[in-house]
């Protein structure tokens, strides 16, 4: 399995981005995935996940209402959507995957394959 993010930048506050998650050499639907993101100084945390079907999403406090996580198991790729962005939002973003046989995703879910990471930058 191969995760590659693409879809970072630079945004100013209040404006979009959609984060791709892409896979590789799988069977997407096999997967749980979880985006994560990590400020500078700060420790590594979960921000939403799907579960392999995607009947299943969970959000972290501070994106719900803002971002939207969705998969296309045919196109092998995971969506973050992120809508009304700040300044607190900037930080590298990763996918990460763990295969599993449990249609379910909670926050603690713990993924063992992770993607090199995509850069969002909020600034005006």
């Amino acid at each position: 399995l191969r995760l590659v993010e693409s879809g970072g930048g630079l945004v100013q506050p209040g404006g979009s981005l959609r984060l791709s998650c892409a896979a590789s050499g799988v069977t997407l639907g096999d997967y749980r995935i979880g985006w994560f993101r990590q400020a500078p100084g700060k420790a590594r945390e979960v921000v939403a996940c799907i579960s392999r079907s995607g009947r299943t999403t969970n959000y972290a406090d501070p994106v719900k209402g803002r971002f939207t996580i969705t998969r296309d198991n045919a196109k092998i790729t995971v969506y973050l959507q992120m809508n009304n962005l700040s300044p607190e939002d900037t930080a590298v973003y990763y996918c990460a995957a763990v295969r599993t046989l449990l249609d379910v995703c909670v926050m603690s879910s713990r993924y063992d394959q992770w993607g090199q990471g995509t850069q969002v930058t909020v600034s005006s």
